[in-house]
């Protein structure tokens, strides 16, 4: 996240180079297998690729035609092919069987595979294996950055929440390194450098090899790993229109229920949208009565034709009539995706859930109204999300004998913990209570008696005022971060960015970054900051996008913000 911290501070850069930038290196790879060629892509780059080169791009620099990799025989009959795809083993392991497929038929071309963002050894070591590794010409394209709005940029891995955190593979620091040192080359060092977690200190120590250290702005690296603010329900009109159509590059697909016709429409959601941009970051309850208001706007503008001479209604057919017309269809568009939204969440009993999580957020009999919930049927991603909530908020949680692999997964990812049986407190105060004296044995049952009690969550919800004391919190006119979850919890890895930025550093947090399993660090320098950059290092919800963008106009400051998925 980057955001100006002074209301001096300059304007936000601009992004739109790092487009510039990813598009030119791509063009001088691609002409580095000259004459026509077809293109295959990974699937899940098409959507990133359209943004930074479009068909008429590649077109221009002699990509005849263009598909999608689906690991089956080919019908492309060109003599060269090129192949655009992430440094994954299956996709290469199907490349060598192409070439080893027409090398069996006689049948001669050119391979060039460009991997992106990092070519990776061990790919090129299954191109030995598989005897094409003199066929093969390989090249890597830093693609490192995604702009997707003025203010959002996307790293654009979607295997790095579970490579690092699940499977332990670290492969990608090296990735969010580099393209902190392009930010870093492209606008500027920064003087002030605060995280938390562990993967958040080994991307800072290899950046910092990289003479990742400037003068002027700041950067907080958050690992994505323990708080629980992915699993609370969004509420803010962006996250809703994500959890229901998916938002992917800054792009939803909108159904047909939205656009009341038999076909989809793609809409880009960002800034440039002036009705999207009003109400992104607002609770949904608020945006119906935006729009409404909205509507009557636009009516009143189309109606001020009447009456007009000639002149007049020439200029304003040249001038106003486009943007009105382009605003009244995304104005349709939005009122089609939020009644769409009400209609799904009337459907599953959406007030029902925002309880059983404020119930699991207060502690206010969570056991009892998950049960309760769960015996709804609702959806089994729902239920483990309610779970995972219960877990983090709760220190612990069982369920579910028939998914014993999945909480084998977020048992790894720290996302569920087994609570400590009232069998295994008592072996270790046995064990335990050999190695001390008497008097130290009775502090120690006490101790022990409360481990299955305490919760990390709860301590940390008191000490960093997580949960707002308000009964009735107006949502209309949110004082705090916890509008974004209906005033029921600010997410906690924005109050810790705001307390680490006001502090300047951890000191004072020591107990709460403890409760955080540590690894914080800071490094600072001597200049004031003008603008912060905030990297979520697993992602972040637009929830949480919402919440900075609130603080920073509460600070009189505006983010700017990357994530890695």
């Amino acid at each position: 996240v980057f955001f100006p911290q002074r209301l001096d501070a300059p304007p936000l850069p601009d992004v739109s180079v790092l487009k510039r930038v990813a598009r030119d290196q791509l063009i001088f790879l691609l002409e580095q297998l000259p004459g026509k060629k077809d293109l295959f892509i990974d699937a899940d780059l098409m959507s990133p690729l359209d943004r930074i080169a479009n068909v008429s791009t590649l077109k221009q620099h002699e990509v005849d035609k263009l598909y999608k990799v689906e690991h089956k025989p080919i019908v492309s009959t060109a003599e060269q092919l090129c192949f655009l795809i992430r440094p994954r083993i299956q996709t290469v392991t199907w490349i060598c069987d192409l070439v080893n497929y027409d090398k069996a038929l006689g049948r001669v071309r050119r391979y060039k595979i460009i991997f992106t963002p990092q070519k990776f050894f061990a790919c090129e070591s299954v191109l030995e294996e598989r005897g094409v590794f003199g066929d093969v010409s390989c090249d890597q394209w830093d693609f490192n950055l995604l702009p997707v709005d003025d203010d959002i940029i996307s790293l654009e891995l979607p295997e790095f929440f579970t490579d690092t955190f699940l499977a332990g593979d670290q492969r990608w620091v090296r990735t969010v390194g580099s393209s902190l040192h392009l930010l870093h080359s492209l606008f500027g060092p920064f003087s002030k450098v605060y995280g938390i977690g562990r993967i958040a200190k080994m991307v800072y120590e290899g950046w910092r090899r990289r003479g990742g250290k400037g003068e002027d702005d700041s950067v907080c690296l958050c690992d994505r790993r323990g708080p629980g603010d992915p699993f609370c329900s969004q509420v803010v009109y962006e996250g809703l229109v994500d959890d229901v159509f998916r938002i992917k590059c800054g792009c939803v697909e909108f159904s047909p229920d939205v656009t009341a016709s038999d076909k989809s429409v793609k809409v880009m959601l960002n800034s440039q949208d002036k009705v999207f941009s009003e109400i992104r970051n607002e609770h949904f309850s608020n945006v119906f009565g935006f729009l409404s208001q909205k509507a009557r706007t636009l009516q009143t503008s189309y109606d001020k034709r009447r009456g007009m001479d000639i002149k007049q209604m020439k200029t304003f057919v040249s001038g106003e009539l486009k943007g009105l017309k382009q605003e009244h269809r995304l104005l349709s568009l939005h009122i089609g995706a939020s009644e769409a939204m009400m209609k799904r969440k009337t459907k599953q009993d959406f007030q029902e859930l925002l309880r059983t999580e404020h119930c699991e957020c207060v502690s206010d009999r969570p056991l009892l109204v998950i049960h309760g919930f769960l015996v709804l049927q609702v959806s089994m991603i729902e239920s483990l999300r309610l779970l995972c909530l219960l877990s983090l908020t709760e220190n612990g949680s069982s369920y579910g004998f028939d998914h014993l692999l999945t909480f084998s997964s977020l048992k790894t990812l720290g996302l569920v913990q087994e609570q400590q049986t009232a069998e295994t407190l008592s072996a270790m105060e046995t064990r335990v209570g050999r190695l001390v004296n008497d008097r130290t044995a009775g502090k120690l049952t006490e101790a022990i008696s409360s481990l299955a009690k305490k919760s990390n969550f709860r301590a940390l919800s008191r000490k960093l005022h997580l949960v707002p004391k308000v009964e009735d919190y107006d949502l209309h006119v949110p004082k705090d971060m916890a509008y974004v979850f209906s005033g029921a919890y600010v997410p906690l890895s924005c109050r810790l960015i705001e307390q680490v930025l006001d502090r300047e550093s951890w000191s004072g947090m020591e107990e709460v970054t403890r409760l955080l399993n540590g690894h914080e660090f800071n490094v600072t320098g001597t200049s004031q900051s003008q603008l912060i950059l905030v990297l979520f290092l697993g992602g972040c919800t637009f929830s949480e996008i919402a919440a900075l963008r609130f603080l920073a106009r509460e600070k009189g400051q505006m983010p700017f913000r990357p994530g890695t998925q």
